[in-house]
This record gives structure tokens, sequence and C-alpha cells, in this order.
């Protein structure tokens, strides 16, 4: 029962804690997070267009080279290797 009660003032108090404070958020013209004040950085507050904010959010398309392929490959078989050299498990550490 103690150790509930523990829980749960640990609970609360961390729930109670000030969140902290970040910093404002600052872009330049590229769409890119900038410290504000310094030289390109666009108005505190200031948001992006709609345009600019779609190109900051859009994935990235990105293919694997052939090398970059066989290494994946080569790293994922050797974990499998690895698996499958590994002694029985039979619950127990002896297996006498």
């Amino acid at each position: 029962m103690r150790a509930h009660a523990a829980i749960w003032a640990t609970l609360t108090l961390m729930m109670a804690a000030a969140p902290a404070l970040a910093a404002p958020t600052c872009w330049d013209r590229a769409g890119h997070v900038v410290r504000c004040g310094t030289a390109g950085a666009g108005p505190v507050g200031a948001a992006l267009t709609p345009d600019q904010d779609a190109a900051r959010l859009a994935i990235p398309t990105y293919r694997l080279s052939a090398r970059q392929a066989f290494a994946l490959a080569a790293v994922v078989g050797g974990l499998f290797a690895l698996i499958a050299l590994m002694p029985r498990f039979n619950g127990r550490w002896d297996d006498d």
C-alpha cells in the first residue's frame, strides 16, 4: 500500500511541476528554423506561407544505391545468422 502512495505522490508532483518555456520560433525565407535576431530571420511569431509550410513538410524521395542495398542485406543477414547460431535455451542455464 505504501508503494502505491509513493507512486501517486510522485505522479502528482510531476504533474504539478511548471512546464519549461522554450524560446520563440523564427523562420527564414527558405522555411528553415533559425535563431531569432539573426540575419535573414523573420519576425517573432510570424508563420510561414502555406506553400512554404507544405514544401517544408513534404517527404523527400530517397532511393538506395546498389552498394547501400547490399550493405543493408549483409547486416540483416548477419543478424539472422547470429540468431540461427544461438544455442537452444530450454528454460534453464544448465543442460545437465
